[in-house]
């Protein structure tokens, strides 16, 4: 048992954007009742190393007293938002991406700024945001969003769907943040006709027979947009659900749908990923660009937590 177990997770490492990310956390955390952890993590193995330790032994004592005023900060920023918050902290003397990865066993989430202190400039996302997300054991949020503009409370929950394991657990979650937050849920579910394209048999017939394949490819798309959300909406008869089936790229269509909503939800990698793949390129899309807080869901997290 740990401070973690439970609660939702927030790296803080002294940007600005991870302080959006503990704001955004605690409004989460504050109406579902759930305890709200932050963590700082940094590797202390280097202050004891050398023959005359002491001067290292003073920059671990000065690290160790930045991360503690940068915790104290991101616990007033929480209780800014939710008073009544039970608010705990760390400071695990691990590298941020293990000390995380670690806190995932145990937390209900974890949620991150898209990049910290250690991007360089241009970066879009932080190495630390790419690897959680892409390794941890329970959802991870990256808190994207424009500076200038809050997330719209009235906007709806995306999710993408595409048939795969990965998938299956986005949309549990998906119906489940729906839910708490009272708006509808998107399922987008996007498709390329190329494989339909690619199994004609001359290019001098290829126009006559395009338009029978692509309906046909439309109708199988639906249904199994269908398939992915069967039993769902008996589960949540509150939800409102819109499908969306259109032949795009799943991260040009997710993109310009995070526009408009408060969180778009995807599996940690597609039914495209390569074996081994352990973030796909539409999660990576999104994490990159997308305008609202993304949601990256493993399909090992929904089955252990449920």
């Amino acid at each position: 048992m740990t401070d973690a177990t439970g609660a939702i997770v927030v790296g803080v490492d002294g940007s600005a954007l991870a302080l959006r990310a503990v704001r955004w956390a605690a409004a989460e955390a504050a109406p579902r009742a759930l305890p709200l952890h932050l963590m700082f993590g940094f590797d202390a193995t280097f202050a004891f190393h050398g023959a005359d330790p002491t001067p290292l032994q003073r920059l671990f004592d000065r690290l160790g007293s930045y991360a503690q005023d940068q915790l104290s900060e991101a616990e007033r920023i929480a209780h800014e938002v939710g008073p009544d918050l039970v608010v705990t902290t760390s400071q695990p003397q691990q590298r941020p991406i293990p000390a995380l990865l670690e806190a995932s066993k145990t937390a209900r989430m974890i949620a991150l700024g898209p990049s910290g202190v250690g991007g360089f400039a241009g970066m879009l996302a932080g190495s630390t945001t790419m690897a959680v997300a892409g390794r941890a054991h329970c959802p991870v949020v990256v808190v994207r969003g424009r500076a200038d503009e809050s997330v719209p409370a009235e906007g709806p929950v995306v999710v993408g769907v595409d048939g795969s394991r990965a998938s299956e657990g986005a949309v549990a979650v998906a119906f489940d943040e729906a839910a708490w937050r009272g708006v509808p849920l998107v399922a987008v579910h996007s498709w390329s006709d190329a494989d339909y394209v690619s199994t004609l048999p001359f290019e001098d017939v290829l126009m006559e027979y395009v338009p029978m394949e692509q309906e046909s490819a439309q109708e199988e798309q639906r249904g199994l947009l269908s398939e992915s959300l069967a039993g769902w909406q008996e589960k949540y008869p509150d939800v409102r659900v819109d499908r969306v089936v259109t032949k795009d790229r799943p991260r040009h269509h997710l993109l310009d749908w995070s526009g408009r909503a408060q969180l778009v939800i995807v599996g940690s990698r597609g039914r495209g990923g390569f074996l081994g793949l352990l973030l796909g390129s539409v999660g990576q899309a999104l994490i990159h660009h997308a305008q609202c807080p993304v949601m990256i869901v493993h399909s090992e997290s929904t089955e252990a937590k449920g």
